[in-house]
C-alpha cells in the first residue's frame, strides 16, 4: 500500500476505504504540516519512513478498521510500534492543533449561536473486561463491560456541541449531572426516558410519558411519545455515522484514558463532514 495508489480512488471509493472525504483528508493533511512547523520540538530529527500523507492514511485506516497494529504495519511495510506512535502522534497534534474540536459546553449558554433545540442522548462502547474494579463497567443494559459517551447536538443543524464519558455500570441521567452541564432556559431540551427527572436542573425539557402502573396511556400520550421519537432520530442516525469508525463501534482495546480524546476527535471531524455536505442536516422538530 501506497500513497500513490490510493490518490487514484474516486471520491465515493475513497470514502469507503478511509472513513471520511478526500476534502477532510487534505485538511487533516495541511492541519498536521502547519502544527509540525510551527511546533519544531514534534519534527524528529531522524526521517520518517512514511511521510504526512500516509501517516494520516494510517491513522484513518486505523480508525475505521480498527485492525490490530501488527497487521496495518503489514500493510504498510513498517514495524508495529512505529504504527503505533504514529497513531498517537497525529491524534495529540491534531487535538493540540485546535482546527477539530467541538464548540463545547460553553455553546449551551447565551450567546449569538444558541441552539434552540438540543438533544441528547448516551450510546455505549465494549471493552475489554478491566483487570480491576469489574463492576465499575459492568452495563447491565449491554449485559458486559462498556464505556459511555454522552453526546449533546443541535437539532437543527445536526451539530454534535460537546461530550462527555463515564463508565458502563453509571446511569445516564447520573452521567448528565457528573457532566456539569448547563442548559439556558430558553433552550428546548429532547431527551430519552433515562432522564425523568431532568426537569429539577432544566425546565425546558421534554422526556417520554412513562406507562404508569394498572393503567395505560391514553391516545394522546401516545401521540406525544411517538412525536418526541420522531425529533431525537436525529441522534441515532448519528450514532450511526460515529460508529462506521470500529474502533467507536467494536470492543475497544486501547488504553481507556485516550478514549475520550479519539472520540472528540471522531465527532468533530463528523462536524467537519457535516459543515461540507451540500444538503444540511434537518431534522423534525417538535410542533
Amino acid at each position: 500500500m501506497n500513497y500513490q495508489c490510493i490518490q487514484q480512488l474516486n471520491p465515493r471509493a475513497f470514502k469507503l476505504r478511509f472513513g471520511v472525504r478526500k476534502k477532510t483528508f487534505k485538511r487533516i493533511v495541511k492541519t498536521i504540516k502547519s502544527f509540525q512547523a510551527s511546533n519544531k520540538h514534534s519534527n524528529s530529527r531522524r526521517k520518517p519512513l512514511l511521510g504526512i500523507q500516509e501517516q494520516v492514511l494510517v491513522t484513518l485506516q486505523f480508525w475505521g478498521e480498527y485492525r490490530t497494529y501488527f497487521h496495518i504495519a503489514t500493510s504498510w511495510r513498517v514495524s508495529e510500534p512505529n504504527i503505533c506512535r504514529i497513531v498517537h502522534r497525529i491524534e495529540s497534534e491534531l487535538m493540540q492543533s485546535g482546527m477539530f474540536r467541538l464548540p463545547g459546553k460553553k455553546a449551551l449558554l447565551r450567546g449569538l449561536n444558541q441552539p434552540e433545540v438540543v438533544v441528547m442522548d448516551v450510546t455505549e462502547t465494549p471493552v475489554e473486561r478491566p483487570k480491576r474494579k469489574q463492576e465499575e463497567f459492568h452495563s447491565g443494559k449491554k449485559e458486559g463491560h462498556t464505556l459511555k459517551s454522552q453526546l449533546i447536538i443541535n437539532q437543527e443543524t445536526g451539530e454534535i456541541i460537546c461530550t462527555f464519558f463515564g463508565k458502563g455500570r453509571c446511569h445516564d441521567f447520573s452521567l448528565f449531572k457528573a457532566s456539569g452541564i448547563h442548559l439556558h432556559p430558553e433552550i428546548q431540551g429532547l431527551y430519552d426516558s433515562g432522564y425523568q427527572e431532568i426537569d429539577q436542573f432544566h425546565t425546558n425539557s421534554y422526556t417520554p410519558e412513562k406507562k404508569p402502573k394498572n393503567r395505560e396511556l391514553s391516545i394522546l400520550e401516545k401521540d406525544y411519545n411517538r412525536v418526541l421519537a420522531t425529533a431525537r432520530i436525529g441522534i441515532e442516525h448519528i450514532n450511526r455515522h460515529l460508529k462506521i469508525f470500529k474502533i467507536f463501534g467494536d470492543r475497544y482495546r486501547n488504553r481507556r484514558r485516550r478514549y475520550g480524546l479519539c472520540c472528540n476527535l471522531l465527532c468533530a471531524i463528523y462536524n467537519y463532514e457535516l459543515s461540507l455536505a451540500v444538503t444540511k442536516f434537518k431534522p423534525p422538530t417538535i410542533p
